[in-house]
């Protein structure tokens, strides 16, 4: 079977220097907070041109305490897309506050920034766009809005790392940028982390405080906060990884970008990609109709496929009676009809054109 996506190649190609950072780490024996971690932090603060990063221990906790950094609690609205996974809206509720779920673009799946002026109220502290399936949302607009407004933006971009809005990089498209680095997102580790990067100084402190129990010095807690590090053998993977990161993040917009060709070619309609930035296709995601004939089909031929996401979080049961929300059209169309294929940089142009055949085939029955 063709793999969803692939994590076992990159690991072979580059075993060596995988393994070699894993060992340097046991026998320096500091597997919190060494010097990895600081490492780490410095070389994408760098990638991304943003001024600091604070690594966390995932891209869920990322947006936490950023939230909780921010101040923003109990009486405070926060605006995201309902079309998103759940822990956008529930780290939202985690801090006290109220999520208020806006609708999607239909064609790109990511936030419509011309329904926040109408969702903003004066409770509202922060939009949290997300960045769908590895491509920014309308960042200009956003923020924008929210600069009108006095409100800050966070961009949710645990798909979209290494992505481009306008030339700038995903997670420095804001106030504040969080991004996970869960093993099959495109910068992956080998098990859970995550990052928050910012040029508010002050901030950013704050996180870092929030990230160790709220600790400013050994056992002197300023400020309510968690256990939110990042492992320092993570840390050491994901450095490891960012060496050939540039190739992969080529690779996969050179995939999307064929996979885009041929399906427009086929007649298949899929997630659209905006001229002024970049997706680095963290999933690759049709639209198709009578979605589990297709799969049965797809799976039969030995492709698998995934749905990201089946249900709006306003039809959730955990959220369905504790957030805001207008009515939500695209977001209901886009969660019965997406469908995900396989997407990483060692697809092969051969199981890209049979993967195109089957799906374009399934799609006609």
């Amino acid at each position: 079977m063709i793999p969803f996506a692939d994590l076992g190649t990159p690991y072979r190609l580059h075993k060596a220097e995988i393994d070699g950072a894993i060992a340097r780490v046991l026998e320096h024996g500091k597997f919190i907070m060494g010097p990895e971690v600081f490492e780490m932090e410095r070389e994408l603060a760098a990638y991304t041109g943003v001024e600091h990063c604070v690594s966390v221990a995932s891209g869920t906790e990322a947006m936490l305490i950023a939230l909780m950094a921010l101040g923003i609690g109990p009486g405070d609205e926060v605006i995201t897309p309902a079309f998103t996974f759940a822990a956008t809206a529930e780290v939202v509720l985690l801090a006290g506050a109220t999520p208020v779920l806006v609708d999607i673009e239909s064609h790109t799946c990511n936030i419509n920034a011309e329904l926040l002026e109408r969702a903003i109220t004066p409770r509202t502290r922060a939009i949290i766009p997300v960045s769908l399936y590895g491509q920014p949302a309308d960042m200009d607009a956003i923020n924008a809005i929210a600069d009108a407004r006095g409100l800050v933006v966070i961009e949710d971009a645990a798909q979209s790392f290494g992505a481009k809005f306008q030339g700038s990089m995903s997670c420095a498209l804001s106030r504040v940028g969080c991004t996970s680095f869960f093993p099959s997102k495109p910068l992956g580790c080998y098990g859970d982390g995550g990052a928050i990067f910012s040029n508010d100084e002050d901030f950013v402190q704050a996180c870092r405080e929030i990230r160790v129990h709220g600790q400013s010095a050994r056992y002197h807690h300023t400020r309510v906060g968690v256990g939110g590090r990042m492992d320092t053998l993570q840390c050491a993977i994901v450095l490891a990884k960012l060496k050939y990161f540039g190739w992969e993040t080529t690779r996969r917009i050179e995939i999307g970008q064929r996979y885009n060709r041929m399906f427009a070619d086929a007649g298949v309609d899929r997630v659209f990609q905006k001229q002024d930035r970049t997706s680095v296709f963290a999933q690759y995601t049709v639209f198709v109709e009578d979605r589990t004939a297709v799969q049965r089909e797809l799976d039969a031929a030995g492709i698998p496929t995934a749905v990201h996401y089946p249900k709006p979080l306003n039809e959730q049961p955990a959220y369905r009676d504790r957030s805001i929300y207008g009515d939500l059209p695209h977001s209901r169309s886009a969660a019965e009809r997406v469908l995900s294929l396989p997407m990483h940089p060692y697809l092969e142009e051969s199981a890209q054109d049979y993967i195109v055949a089957e799906v374009a085939k399934a799609v006609a029955k």
